[in-house]
């Protein structure tokens, strides 16, 4: 609504048969809009605009799960998530962040959560620990390198705080990561927090659940990620909510096994049944219908 081009924008994703977004209130606020900005109207099928029918629908966008199991099972990315655990000193209990670095990620918070948790002393080093990885992005904006200046100050206060000698509570890596590396990472993790102030969809919550073959550990995910949609039996979290972000760590770390189990593969058996080609197909489905239908 703040944008001088929005009624542009609109008219221009209304020339499409089929707009599909990644929610059921993402698509309902696309129509509502529409409607509003444009002169699309109300149509059975969804809208009509210029003598069309536009079809609007939610479209969950997935991930290649047979990909990541697959590398999941690799021996070689196996034995490099018991050397990343070896690198850490074998932890009792690890955590996990993978995000892009983007303001909207909810990293900070995450931060400042974890570190609370160490200062009370439900996490202490080097017991537990941290891996934050923040992928660069838009490096050439200025907001991007106070989000990155700001990140990294927070790391800094908690390490400072509470690292020992060899043993950061927080290992903080600034860099893209390789796919494999990525599944070794999510191996290796005890407890995988992805907690994003707003976000689409989030596909790395997707993946650690695929990754974790065994189905154990856990997953923290935001219930404003449009994965929580799909993911309900992760522990969903208010990531405004420092005290709810604890909560959930600590509500994680005391899952009684059978418990953590049973979640994961429901978890499991969501994104299976649900993958990115299952995503396609729904789509092409969906607009071969809409191909069908003709303004009367």
């Amino acid at each position: 609504m703040q944008l001088p081009w929005r009624r542009e924008i609109l008219e221009g994703l209304l020339g499409a048969d089929l707009v599909g977004l990644q929610v059921p209130g993402a698509a309902a606020n696309f129509a509502r809009l529409a409607r509003r900005l444009t002169d699309a109207g109300t149509a059975d099928a969804g809208l009509s605009y210029d003598g069309r029918i536009v079809r609007v629908g939610s479209f969950p966008i997935s991930i290649d799960t047979a990909d990541i199991e697959t590398r999941a099972c690799d021996p070689q990315v196996q034995r490099r998530s018991r050397e990343i655990r070896a690198d850490l000193g074998n932890p009792e209990l690890l955590l996990l962040g993978v995000d892009r670095l983007d303001y909207t990620k909810g990293i900070d918070q995450r931060v400042r959560a974890v570190g609370e948790l160490f200062e009370e002393g439900t996490l202490r080093t080097p017991q537990h620990v941290m891996v934050q990885i923040a992928v660069p992005s838009r490096e050439e904006d200025g907001h991007y390198q106070q989000e990155r200046d700001q990140l990294e100050r927070l790391v800094g206060e908690v390490n400072g705080r509470f690292a020992q000698v060899g043993h950061p509570a927080i290992h903080y890596l600034h860099r893209s990561v390789p796919i494999d590396e990525l599944v070794a990472l999510y191996l290796a993790a005890d407890m995988m927090l992805v907690t994003p102030l707003r976000d689409g969809m989030n596909l790395v919550a997707k993946e650690y659940v695929t990754a974790r073959t065994e189905a154990t550990d856990a997953l923290v995910l935001s219930e404003f990620a449009g994965a929580a949609l799909e993911l309900r039996n992760a522990i969903l979290v208010n990531p405004h909510d420092l005290d709810g972000i604890k909560g959930a760590v600590r509500y994680a770390m005391d899952l009684e096994p059978a418990e953590a189990r049973a979640r994961m593969r429901k978890l499991r058996r969501v994104v299976h049944n649900a993958d990115v080609f299952s995503w396609a197909q729904s789509f092409l489905a969906a607009l071969q219908e809409e191909q069908a239908i003709v303004l009367p």
